[in-house]
């Protein structure tokens, strides 16, 4: 048996046999390296293009932020715009997604509210209920959960993380955190112990603020509105200003709250900004109802009728009263008719003045004839000082020309010592309770 050098059993030698063979093999592997390449090649341009396609479909289009549930929308169209320009405008780079930092996971807010307990509700609005809530740090909160088929939904709950983790106030109620697990969203804000301004103004049996009181209250609430308007590098409007979105917590310091509907005010050179209505029936600019045409101003008008509460001790809108009464603002200039009768005999009269023609300058029938929310603050102020002033004084010293005061039935001096003890006894009262 011969083997050759070829390594063939054959002991016959064919001098291109080998060769043949070696050169079949080569070709197999060239064919599959080629394959095998091409394939790839083919496949990463694939990728490319998606890629690129991918880019331009978001340049040309932005981001829809999904949404968790659809809610009811009172904008129409417009609610998820709105919401979006808002993101962009406020940070430009920004992406949409929230700020995880501030998550906090369902199963918390669950065992803090006990599976949200009924006994536990302190609210209801329009984007759904409010529970209070104790997390596992201790820290007492305020969890407003969203429900669905509620007038607000996701654009609301984008716009206030998105707001409330930017901006920090003394007078702004702040935000702790957020859930938006299991198809839910809720919000987590510091918890205002004593509730809305407007259940210590009327239809309950709590202690009666002083006027001196109602002024530190409205002057804490136009120093929160102030810094919305030009404290913070962008002009924000709350859109949603009322009584009950004033809140009162630990010694008695009261904040703005409640800023789904917020937004960016006019940017630079523009003099307003065209969006739906939202708001609150009685508290809506008579402007901006009817054209659309948004500006801080609006804001202005809202605090007005929020001014003549705090005077009035009674809702903007009381459908049990007849003719021009049902309307607060109707009523406003008849002061002698409208004042709290518990503030008779209480308020210094150049006191009174001041503040009403703050109020009625704020319900000014144009937005150019209101004032700033810094002059609002000023004049609020300056009435406080004119009641401090007349509280230091002696019970026989005037406080002004009879000419200069304002003809308001049963609102005249009174000592100042019967005052101090009222306002002492008026507070002790609202500690205790």
């Amino acid at each position: 048996m011969k083997v050759n050098t070829f390594g063939s059993l054959n002991g016959t030698f064919k001098p291109d046999s080998g060769f043949s063979q070696t050169k079949k093999k080569s070709v197999h592997v060239a064919i599959l390296i080629s394959t095998i390449v091409g394939v790839f090649l083919i496949a990463l341009a694939i990728t490319v293009l998606v890629l690129v396609c991918k880019r331009c479909c978001s340049k040309s289009k932005p981001e829809e932020a999904p949404v968790l549930w659809a809610p009811c929308k009172t904008d129409g169209a417009n609610s998820v715009d709105l919401s979006r320009k808002f993101t962009e405008r406020t940070a430009p780079g920004d992406s949409p997604n929230f700020k995880m930092g501030l998550h906090i996971n369902f199963v918390e807010i669950e065992l803090a509210t006990n599976d949200f307990d009924e006994r536990f509700v302190i609210g209801t609005g329009g984007f759904g209920k409010v529970y209070r809530g104790v997390l596992s740090d201790g820290t007492i909160v305020a969890v407003k959960r969203g429900m669905q088929g509620s007038k607000q939904g996701y654009p609301e709950f984008q716009r206030e993380i998105f707001l409330l983790s930017r901006i920090r106030h003394r007078h702004l109620v702040s935000l702790i955190g957020y859930c938006a697990e299991r198809s839910e969203m809720i919000l987590v804000y510091e918890y205002m112990e004593k509730g809305p301004l407007g259940k210590y103004l009327y239809g309950s049996n709590l202690p009666c603020f002083s006027w001196k009181q109602r002024l530190q209250i409205c002057i804490g609430a136009a120093r929160g509105l102030n810094y919305l308007h030009a404290g913070y590098s962008h002009n924000i409007i709350h859109r949603d200003i009322k009584s009950t979105n004033i809140l009162l917590g630990e010694n008695y310091l009261f904040k703005v709250s409640d800023f789904g509907l917020s937004r960016l005010g006019p940017s630079h050179g523009e003099s307003h900004v065209t969006t739906g209505v939202k708001g609150t029936f009685g508290y809506l600019n008579p402007e901006y109802f009817k054209n659309l045409k948004l500006t801080d101003k609006s804001d202005v008008y809202s605090f007005g009728m929020v001014l003549l509460e705090v005077l009035c001790a009674r809702p903007v809108i009381d459908l049990a009263l007849s003719g021009q009464r049902v309307n607060l603002a109707e009523w406003a200039l008849q002061l002698e008719k409208i004042i709290d009768p518990r503030l008779v005999g209480k308020i210094n009269v150049n006191s009174l003045r001041k503040f009403s023609e703050t109020a009625e300058k704020c319900l000014a029938e144009r937005g150019v004839d209101r004032p700033t929310m810094a002059e609002v603050l000023r004049n609020l102020e300056d009435a406080l000082q004119l009641q401090e002033t007349e509280l230091m004084r002696e019970p026989y010293e005037d406080s002004g020309n009879e000419e200069s005061q304002i003809p308001v039935a049963g609102v005249g001096r009174t000592p100042s010592a019967r005052i101090s003890i009222d306002e002492d006894r008026s507070m002790a009262r609202m500690s205790e309770g």
